[in-house]
């Protein structure tokens, strides 16, 4: 039987290419706030012993927490088969050890809470970072997809005599897969963090390359800091305009429009959030796990 999917309010259109890719039903459901701001949740549609794909990216969580919490419990009570969450942004993933004294653990309690509600996770380059595993919070499967070959695609396709360039020596591995699918050059810049939005950045071996067109990648836009402050780096060394790349757009505050005016040519992201620099497409790398 197909698989009924439900869209949390945001990911409609996600959702919309994922029903069509795997042929499911689209499930129908009523959501909203009272006065309050306490959340209503009302199924439209019979789910007994049916499997169920809920797509909700889990950008800025806490507001979605709540609502998914709540539909999932639902559907349980309404006999569901199974529920597997697609979240193509994971949330809560950074605080994965304690830094200072009394400090939570936020990646393992938010890895307790969606393990205690759903059967299955999907989602798309999580900032493990130095965890080896999703296995090592999550307790329920969880299937890790990589944006790498669909963004390498896109170089490819779009960018000629691209020079990859990856934030910090963590990204090495993955920045050098991309640039290897898209055969392209890549160097890593050398990376001193003072605080949030405090970034020394060096780009090191860039005289090699000026006929290329630098390309900034990264995992997660979320500052902009470190990207903006390589734009400066290469401007001074006489670079070409280049493009930025992420997996997920975050852009905390105004970072997209200072990232925009910092001297690039263009800013692309995945649509695992949606955004207006989304130019890559990650449903069909979706739909190809769901199918199995």
């Amino acid at each position: 039987m197909k698989p009924i999917i439900f869209a949390l309010p945001g990911n409609e259109y996600l959702s919309a290419d994922i029903i069509a890719g795997t042929k499911g039903e689209k499930g129908n459901f009523e959501i909203r706030q009272f006065p309050d701001q306490e959340t209503y949740v009302r199924l439209l549609c019979d789910v007994n012993k049916r499997d169920v794909i809920i797509v909700c990216t889990l950008h800025q969580p806490d507001a979605k927490l709540l609502p998914l919490f709540f539909l999932c419990n639902l559907l349980r009570d309404q006999n569901v088969n199974s529920i597997c969450l697609v979240a193509p942004y994971l949330a809560y993933m950074r605080q994965d050890k304690q830094f200072n004294s009394g400090e939570a653990i936020t990646s393992e309690y938010f890895a307790k809470l969606l393990s205690s509600i759903a059967d299955r996770l999907i989602t798309i380059d999580p900032h493990l970072h130095r965890r080896v595993s999703m296995k090592e919070i999550y307790s329920i499967p969880t299937e890790v997809l990589h944006a790498a070959m669909l963004i390498s695609e896109w170089i490819k396709t779009n960018i000629p005599y691209a020079l990859l360039i990856g934030p910090d020596s963590e990204s090495e591995q993955w920045v050098s897969e991309v640039a290897k699918n898209a055969g392209a050059p890549f160097i890593v810049l050398q990376k001193i963090r003072h605080g949030d939005r405090d970034v020394e950045v060096s780009v090191p071996g860039i005289e090699k390359y000026k006929n290329h067109i630098p390309v900034l990648v990264d995992d997660i836009i979320s500052t902009a800091r470190t990207m903006i402050e390589t734009v400066t780096h290469l401007k001074k060394a006489g670079a070409k305009d280049p493009v930025c790349i992420g997996v997920h757009a975050v852009f905390a505050g105004n970072s997209y429009e200072e990232l925009k005016n910092s001297g690039v040519s263009k800013v692309i992201t995945c649509n695992t959030i949606v955004h207006q620099s989304n130019a890559i497409d990650i449903s069909k790398l979706i739909c190809s796990v769901i199918q199995k």
